[in-house]
């Protein structure tokens, strides 16, 4: 179509989330992706999330060929599929390495120096994007990606230094996907804390209910978001896809 004054248009368009679900080791994040819509997961190797839940998956994926041959198989007709799962993402990071060195015949992601290795990877995940996002675009498939969570100490110019859960890849892949998702989630077990003895020799303790929460937006402690009514849900929900979509649609 060419860009005339004609093309120009104020329609909308609904289309499937893009997701980022982050969150603790074992709190349920493929559990939560499973309750998704129709959805097909793709295991990538060193990832066994999803051995004992009964979804739709693909074989496990060892190289980043195999990844894209799983995307390209839902470019057809004859499924259902409307959400595909990437779990996770943190283990998909060294297999782009792997990828990357396999081309350049490098020996390792950090061989070229400078940081040219992750811009590299960098671009792998953009790629990938761009993938997720034909199959969004041409035929309604949404995506979760599954990553995993390391605590940092963040360095704030304005604060004292304090410690904060994020993405345990690169910063360079982390930030292009935290712009390209909808929606960023954060999981972990709800945790109080208690203070035990007696006045001036008390002692802290954290204390868990058992209860397993979703934080939609970011807090100093660790990464949230979206964009959209995707940024206007609650802070804390249930970890449970359903009252996520229900509160998106209140929000919308």
């Amino acid at each position: 179509m060419p860009f005339t004054l004609d093309s120009i248009t104020s329609e909308t368009r609904k289309l499937p989330p893009r997701i980022i679900l982050l969150g603790t080791p074992k709190v349920g994040k493929s559990t939560f992706a499973s309750q998704s819509d129709n959805p097909v997961f793709l295991p990538i190797i060193g990832e066994e999330g999803i051995d004992d839940i009964a979804v739709p998956k693909f074989p496990v994926a060892e190289t980043y060929d195999q990844v894209l041959e799983a995307i390209s198989a839902l470019d057809g007709d004859g499924h259902q599929y409307k959400t595909l799962v990437i779990d996770s993402a943190s283990t998909l990071e060294r297999v782009i390495f792997r990828h990357c060195c396999k081309e350049n015949k490098w020996n390792s992601i950090e061989s070229p120096g400078f940081g040219r290795g992750y811009e590299e990877a960098a671009q792998i995940w953009d790629g990938l994007a761009l993938a997720l996002d034909y199959l969004r675009k041409k035929r309604g498939i949404g995506c979760i990606l599954i990553g995993h969570v390391r605590v940092r100490t963040f360095n704030d110019p304005l604060v004292t230094p304090y410690d904060r859960y994020e993405w345990d890849i690169n910063q360079k892949g982390a930030g292009l996907l935290t712009k390209w998702a909808d929606a960023i989630l954060f999981a972990r077990p709800k945790s109080y804390t208690s203070e035990e003895g007696k006045k001036g020799n008390t002692k802290t303790h954290a204390v868990g209910s058992g209860e397993r929460c979703l934080y939609t937006q970011e807090r100093p402690s660790h990464p949230g978001g979206g964009r959209g009514a995707f940024g206007h849900t609650p802070y804390e929900l249930p970890l449970d896809y359903n009252a996520w979509v229900k509160a998106v649609a209140d929000a919308q």
